[in-house]
């Protein structure tokens, strides 16, 4: 024969297992109920405190396949990082606006910029930004290039950038432009130098 206090155990137990079972039942039916918030693609704009400053944003124009540096004025928070940021979101913004001279696709941006070591920038961009961009050697090397001659440009002492695109390693942003490796900011800039002077 069975131990009585044993048969009571059990008879505990499976009182227990069968009031979490009720208990989990009742909670997957508020948690179904409960509408799931959709989140916002668009970018951030740059912060609205903190003490605006005079920058210059490297900025691509396709149709003559040039950069031109433009003069902005936006706020930028303390820390470097951050303004690294910042700076790259706001040159993000023109090329989402309609009258951009280098549209991007809708829904990218700027995730985080990395300030790594001396001289290392790491510019970690969204899915979007590398899955929308239009395909072709200039028009993604414009896009590479004014992104890292902004950045050095308002950063001072970065010698070598690396493009990820959601925290990971892509071997171009959309066939041609080669993120595989590090750009050298002298390189970048020189070119970016050669695209200035362009007729």
């Amino acid at each position: 024969m069975i131990p009585r206090h044993l048969v009571i155990a059990v008879a505990v137990l499976l009182m227990i297992v069968l009031g979490m079972a009720v208990y989990v039942w009742q909670m997957r039916g508020r948690a179904a109920a409960v509408p799931v918030a959709t989140s916002d693609a668009r970018p951030l704009p740059p912060p609205s405190a903190g003490p605006t400053e005079q920058l210059t944003l490297f900025v691509a124009y396709d149709d003559p396949g040039i950069l031109r540096a433009q003069s902005a004025r936006i706020p930028l928070p303390a820390g470097r990082q951050q303004r690294a940021e910042e700076l790259l979101r706001a040159l993000l913004a023109l090329y989402l606006d309609k009258s951009s001279p280098h549209a991007i696709g809708v829904g990218a941006e700027v995730r985080s910029v990395y300030l790594v070591d001396p001289g290392l920038a790491v510019i970690d961009l969204n899915a979007a930004f590398a899955d929308t961009h239009r395909s072709g050697v200039l028009v993604e090397e414009l896009t590479v290039a004014s992104l890292i001659r902004t950045l050095s440009a308002n950063i001072p002492g970065i010698l070598k950038v690396k493009i990820l695109v959601d925290g990971k390693e892509r071997d171009s942003l959309a066939g041609h432009a080669d993120l595989s490796d590090f750009y050298d900011v002298s390189a970048v800039n020189q070119l970016a130098i050669q695209l200035q002077s362009v007729p």
